[in-house]
């Protein structure tokens, strides 16, 4: 039986807030307030009896961000303890790729990846983008209506990485249909695992029989030498981390445009950016609110709780934006208003700026296409997809002037 020091908190015995539950998807806020009434660390289930401290003070989450000895992003030890069909051992379970690898292991497979996304011209990014949106626009324009979640954000990410992963437009419903099935950790996480997971097993066999300008072969042909396997996995991190959170990161920035005078209507005239709205968003509703997960490398005090070190320790981004975003509300002004939602520290997102150019240029692209975009119910009606790690949406239904890609006057 483990032993708390006096002055800290023991919350073994307590009733954890259930992020796995539907009206988490909501109503998120109600469930941060609960975390935070208990301090700057909670405790809560990512599924049913998976618990986890999370950190919703900043000031805590910066120290776990930037803290390499006493916290790790190895979940070995916790896996021990989890039965193998938890439904969300498809997001957390250890694999050899940057996302789960410490220091000089770490160190080298980020190099990797950052070596080749350098690669990635913007102008290329830039057509390739503009190619995509062409394309689902051409399926959707002539309607006059469409689903923005199912018909344009998750498709056009498809293609878009399909594209620089050297897979065919053919294989986008593959990608997203897997993902989409292991990010919500519900009851078809560990089939919706198992299809990505042969979706990137197959892309990487394929490439290293045949290489090619892509972003696989460029991998597997590194100066660092990484094996197949470790070649797979870095795939899986990479297109994973990229189509999820970036399809959900137009849509949700999509919503809060549409039918918003202080966005659409000025945007739509070129007086301020697609890149405000998508800022507010990294900062009020981070697409990946509760992935910053760590443990502590040996039992430790912390913020008055006592992490054992095979317990996950989650940074949520959600709810640093949740709070931040109240004390706006109310007037006050944060002392640091930067988001957190490409983490910080070592393993702060590498790519960035290849997923800004990506959103802005779908969002803007979109509405040069379709001008006069309109929701077809207020954002508070909405629907939001289970699972504790994502903000995602279930639809985004619109409506608009029918128009085809070679209407006159369309961009080209």
């Amino acid at each position: 039986m483990t032993t708390y020091p006096p002055d800290q908190r023991d919350f073994s015995r307590s009733a954890p807030v259930r992020l796995w539950e539907d009206d988490f998807a909501a109503d998120p806020h109600r469930y941060y307030a609960a975390l935070r009434a208990q301090g700057p660390v909670g405790w809560a289930e990512l599924a049913p009896g998976i618990t986890a401290f999370v950190v919703t003070d900043r000031r805590a989450a910066l120290a776990v961000l930037h803290d390499d000895e006493t916290f790790s992003h190895d979940p070995r030890a916790w896996e021990e303890t989890v039965p193998v069909d938890s439904p969300v051992l498809g997001m957390m379970r250890w694999r050899p790729n940057a996302l789960f690898a410490d220091g000089a292991e770490h160190l080298r497979y980020r190099r990797t990846l950052l070596d080749v996304f350098d690669l990635v011209e913007p102008h290329d990014l830039r057509a390739r983008v503009h190619r995509a949106v062409r394309l689902v626009v051409g399926r959707i324009g002539p309607r006059g209506e469409a689903d923005l979640v199912e018909e344009f954000a998750r498709p056009l990410l498809a293609l878009v990485f399909n594209d620089l992963f050297g897979l065919p437009d053919s294989q986008g419903d593959r990608l997203h249909r897997g993902l989409a099935r292991m990010m919500e950790g519900g009851p078809e996480a560990r089939a919706g695992e198992a299809e990505y997971a042969g979706y990137v097993l197959d892309l990487v066999a394929a490439k290293a029989a045949r290489p090619g300008e892509d972003l696989p072969s460029r991998l597997l042909e590194h100066p660092a030498g990484l094996t197949e396997e470790e070649v797979t996995w870095q795939v899986f991190l990479t297109l994973g981390a990229g189509f999820e959170p970036t399809s959900n990161l137009v849509s949700n920035t999509l919503s809060r445009i549409l039918g918003n005078d202080l966005y659409y209507s000025t945007l739509t005239s070129g007086a301020r950016p697609v890149m405000d709205a998508v800022v507010e968003v990294l900062h009020h509703e981070t697409p990946l609110a509760n992935y910053g997960i760590y443990y502590a490398r040996e039992p430790v005090a912390f913020h008055g709780v006592w992490l054992p070190e095979t317990v996950p320790v989650v940074v949520s981004y959600g709810a640093l934006g949740h709070f931040a975003e109240r004390e706006v509300t109310a007037g006050r002004h944060p002392s640091d208003a930067s988001h957190l939602s490409w983490g910080a520290g070592a393993h702060a997102c590498p790519v960035r700026q290849h997923t800004l150019l990506i959103v802005t240029e779908a969002i803007e692209r979109l509405m040069q296409w379709l001008p006069d975009l309109e929701p077809v119910l207020p954002r508070e009606r909405l629907a939001w997809r289970p699972g504790p790690f994502h903000r995602s949406l279930r639809a985004l239904p619109v409506r608009f002037t029918p128009r085809t890609p070679d209407h006159p006057g369309d961009p080209t």
